[in-house]
């Protein structure tokens, strides 16, 4: 994954999302190799596909992993398992105090599947 490549994605039009999930994963720091890795995965975020795939990833695994390694205070938050990039932009809203939720708990939630059903490759 190029850096350029992410930098100019992140910077068309959706510069303040990249700032609030660069800030959110640079909160969470416990690596010293965690602030170049928050800038990836703050970029691929904006990408269309699961996360890990937008990262270049073998599987969810392997970004859970990265997570648990470099942002583990952020990664023990994650204790329902939730996608990553559903989880982090969960964690934008709670920031901002949205309740951008129709249900009152994700347990009742009908597009529960969609945060929480497993990830396939090429489904979103």
């Amino acid at each position: 994954m190029e850096a350029a490549a992410f930098e100019s994605r992140s910077a068309a039009g959706r510069a303040d999302e990249y700032d609030d999930l660069l800030a959110l994963l640079l909160d969470h720091a416990s690596s010293l190799e965690a602030e170049e890795l928050a800038r990836e995965i703050a970029t691929a975020c904006l990408g269309g596909n699961h996360l890990w795939q937008d990262l270049g990833l073998a599987d969810r695994q392997r970004l859970s992993d990265m997570l648990d390694e470099h942002f583990h205070p952020l990664f023990l938050k994650n204790v329902a398992n939730m996608k990553w990039k559903k989880f982090f932009y969960k964690q934008l809203c709670e920031r901002m105090e949205v309740n951008a939720c129709r249900s009152p708990s994700c347990a009742v939630c009908r597009d529960h599947d969609n945060c929480f059903g497993p990830e396939v490759s090429g489904a979103m």
